[in-house]
């Protein structure tokens, strides 16, 4: 049997009969917070305040309809002297000072911006309370990884722009100009589109004695061009023209009468002005830019670029120009294309099979170098940089510019022709190249209109 102590049984008794008033008598911490009087109190009207206002000598508000004297205190409480100080409340472990009444704590509603008594117009809820912020403060979420991605391409953009405009500069500034183009009497009138005077010339210059005997370049001294071209460029819409010139057409040279093409470049008094002035007077083109490469550069250019692929037509075996070369596609490195493009080994006319190569030649290593494989790989396109700037020497007037937009004209599948020529003859004891001049003069004017040249002018 369970036994319930005498304690424990009186507060279950007390708590049986629900007599909250009996609790009062042994709970000496909360007497000072409760009234003095144990009479009941008598039911108050709606709006009365449940406690004495402060200033009404401790009496309760009158119910309405009167009932009680105006000086009579309230039946079965004592009246209150409001000189004795009150019994304070404990607010959180602290003295509460003041005698007025608690207020409730006020809510977001309460609030001058939510209530209609706010700066809005409505009455003021009073001071006091807690008030709440009108807005929350959001915090900031994971970023998203589309923006990150978004800011690193467009940094790398920025990076590739920074770079290419120094890469621009700095081959600009390595360029080797000579004067090779200039104005004088009788000079051709500028002609739409852009034409090039594209010289190869036979110097051995910065070649060691190893270095010579490895590509068969012989030990000659001075510099004579062994390759001349014409590259038009049109204006508008159409493909760009490369024109061979034979190094031994039979043109007038100012001062000297008529000679070889060539030797305008190896008079001691020509070099790449008297020969650019020569191509002008014979073909009636203005030259916009000039652009010349020794056989060191021809080979440097190859080489940083992996070689260049070729289609040799029948297989070439000629140790003057140090090649052994099987038929059939395949890719070159520097000192075979050399050769590939000097011999004389092949064909019923030597010269011309030359051109052939020549042109073939200069089309597959400028497409090449222009190639997107070859300009985005800084391991191919910073030594094809540095080795065309140590090798080839241009005009004054040619800057970086001008030879990115040659090299993108090649890769445009250019048509590839040679000046039409009526045959061989023989002039000092030397044989020359005449120039058919109907033909000629038909071919060269469509590019001076940059028109297409006609079908029946166009050689092999």
């Amino acid at each position: 049997m369970v036994t319930i102590s005498p304690l424990v049984g009186k507060y279950f008794e007390k708590w049986r009969r629900c007599d909250v008033g009996d609790w009062q008598e042994d709970d000496d911490r909360t007497r000072a917070l409760r009234s003095p009087a144990a009479a009941p109190v008598p039911p108050r009207a709606a709006g009365q305040p449940a406690f004495p206002v402060p200033g009404q000598g401790g009496r309760v508000a009158q119910p309405p309809g009167g009932g009680l004297p105006p000086d009579a205190p309230t039946p079965g409480r004592q009246t209150r002297d409001d000189t004795v100080p009150r019994a304070v409340s404990q607010v959180y472990g602290k003295a509460r000072s003041g005698t007025s009444p608690v207020r409730p704590m006020k809510g977001p509603s309460d609030s001058p911006a939510a209530s209609p008594g706010g700066p809005s117009g409505g009455s003021s809820g009073g001071k006091g309370g807690i008030r709440m912020p009108n807005t929350i403060r959001r915090t900031k979420g994971p970023r998203r990884p589309g923006r990150l991605i978004a800011r690193i391409l467009a940094g790398l953009i920025v990076l590739l722009l920074v770079l290419a405009v120094a890469g621009y500069f700095t081959i600009d500034g390595r360029l080797q100009r000579i004067d090779a183009l200039s104005d004088y009497e009788g000079r051709p009138a500028d002609t739409p589109g852009t034409t090039w005077l594209l010289v190869g010339s036979d110097s051995r210059e910065g070649l060691t004695k190893a270095q010579r005997r490895k590509l068969a370049t012989g030990s000659s001294v001075g510099r004579r061009t062994d390759t001349m071209m014409l590259l038009h460029i049109p204006a508008g819409d159409g493909r760009p023209t490369l024109v061979s010139l034979p190094r031994d057409s039979y043109v007038p040279i100012e001062g000297h009468g008529s000679d070889k093409l060539n030797a305008a470049y190896s008079f001691k008094d020509g070099g790449p002005k008297l020969l650019a002035k020569t191509v002008e007077q014979a073909t009636g083109l203005r030259i916009d830019n000039y652009m010349e490469i020794g056989f060191g550069g021809f080979v440097g250019i190859v080489d940083a670029i992996g070689g260049v692929e070729i289609d040799v037509k029948q297989s070439i075996k000629d140790p003057k120009a140090g090649i052994n070369l099987k038929k059939g596609v395949q890719t070159l490195d520097g000192a075979e294309a050399l050769g590939y493009v000097r011999t004389r080994a092949t064909g019923s006319i030597p010269d011309f099979e030359r051109t052939q190569r020549q042109r073939q030649f200069f089309s597959a290593v400028v497409k090449k170098a222009a190639s997107p494989g070859v300009l985005l790989n800084p391991f191919t396109s910073v030594p094809l940089a540095f080795s065309a700037t140590d090798s080839v020497s241009v005009g004054e007037e040619t800057g970086a510019f001008n030879l990115l937009s040659l090299g993108l004209a090649m890769g445009d599948n250019p048509v590839t022709t040679i000046v039409p020529f009526s045959g061989f003859e023989n002039v000092n004891s030397q044989e020359v190249v005449r120039w058919d001049r109907d033909k000629a003069l038909r071919m060269f004017r469509a590019l001076a209109e940059d028109k297409q040249v006609p079908k029946d002018v166009l050689g092999k």
